[in-house]
């Protein structure tokens, strides 16, 4: 046991570990300065994020311990609970502004729609790893996947949710492009989602919702309205320019123009103060964990190691992109984290135990030849 145990050791992926703590910490500086202009709970948030990090990182550290392997025999339990606990949200969730997602016991709160990704992904790389067929998918080969994903989807856009219910959909056809799905299947599936993408707009979506794209589409519409966020979301990042206005000195955020500017709206908090490098300098530390993520998948020992680590990094690069996007005016509004930096203990639970189950995957991956799709 000793010796697994120095084995593995020498075998931590420290560049997944380090551009994950630099995340980690650079959004707890930066959520410092987004609460600093307020009293009480508000003002102690980075504490609490900074004891969410902590207790995430002792689970993952225990997850990273074992072979995620494990993992695979409980898969459908795991996503089953997740479900569960989806339910659970639609009967006994206090409305909070219009939305009801969160799970409360006296103070502590949690929101299984955070967690519910990674009980997809471990569904999804089963699925996928006890499948038979290789190659030439067929839209048909993934009717079951499709279900697995769209019970979740469905619970989740009910709270509503459309972001978190968007990620879910993003992840799953990430997975989608690892699984040789043909050329023809595709081109299907594309015509599909465009008439879906049309139905969903005008049949589906609340009228908020619609409205956060109609602003989308003319950001001068509702300025003092709708567009709120979107429009001073940008300012703060405009006055940004190169260097930046300096620590605690961004006027957006100081003057609470920026609103959620700890849990949806952190990124222009930190590009007012740090300066276009900064925002640079944040992004490829996103684009090197993305990057370092696949090269994982590509070296995992077996199906069920890549479809897992395939999932997790899409989960990542979903939130970062859509969250940076929506807040520099590329996307629509909608409430979506960006990873390890915003603050909410679901948020960061959920991606610490993603990337642990990452690290498991690469600390194991020389040990036997991986499978092949």
């Amino acid at each position: 046991m000793i010796r697994q145990t120095e084995g593995l050791s020498s075998r931590f992926d420290w560049p997944l570990f380090i551009a994950a703590a630099l995340i980690a910490l650079i959004g707890v500086v930066n959520l410092y300065s987004a609460t600093s202009v307020y009293q009480g709970g508000i003002a102690d948030r980075y504490v609490s994020q900074l004891y969410w990090l902590l207790g995430a990182g002792v689970v993952g550290a225990i997850v990273c311990a074992f072979d995620y392997r494990h993992i695979e025999r409980y898969a459908y339990v795991i996503y089953g609970v997740g479900v569960f606990a989806l339910m659970i949200v639609l009967v006994l969730a206090r409305d909070v502004r219009g939305s009801s997602r969160w799970i409360e016991f006296g103070s502590f709160r949690f929101q299984p729609s955070e967690f519910t990704k990674l009980c997809l992904i471990i569904a999804l790389a089963k699925f996928l790893h006890d499948d038979p067929k290789n190659e030439g998918r067929r839209l048909i080969d993934l009717a079951i996947p499709a279900v697995i994903t769209l019970v979740p989807f469905i619970l989740i856009m009910r709270q509503p949710d459309l972001g978190t219910a968007l990620v879910h959909l993003f992840t799953f056809l990430t997975v989608c492009l690892v699984t040789k799905v043909s050329l023809k299947s595709i081109l299907g599936f594309s015509v599909t989602a465009g008439l879906g993408a049309y139905l969903a707009y005008h049949f589906v979506l609340l009228d908020y919702q619609r409205t956060r794209i109609e602003v989308f589409l003319n950001p001068e519409a509702d300025i003092l309205g709708k567009g709120w966020h979107a429009h001073h979301a940008k300012v703060a990042i405009g006055n940004g320019q190169v260097t930046g206005n300096g620590y605690l000195k961004g006027m957006q955020n100081q003057f609470h123009f920026i609103p959620d500017q700890s849990t949806d709206f952190p990124f222009p908090v930190f590009a007012e103060e740090w300066g276009f490098i900064g925002g640079v300098v944040l992004i490829l530390l996103y684009l090197f964990l993305c990057l370092w993520s696949i090269r994982i998948a590509s070296q995992a020992r077996d199906r069920f190691g890549v479809i897992l680590a395939v999932g997790i990094t899409a989960m990542i690069f979903w939130h970062a992109i859509i969250n940076i996007g929506m807040t520099s005016g590329v996307l629509p509004v909608v409430g979506v984290t960006l990873p390890l930096f915003s603050y909410g203990g679901s948020s960061v639970s959920n991606n610490v135990l993603g990337l642990a189950l990452l690290m498991s995957v690469s600390m194991r991956r020389n040990m036997v030849r991986p499978d092949r799709f």
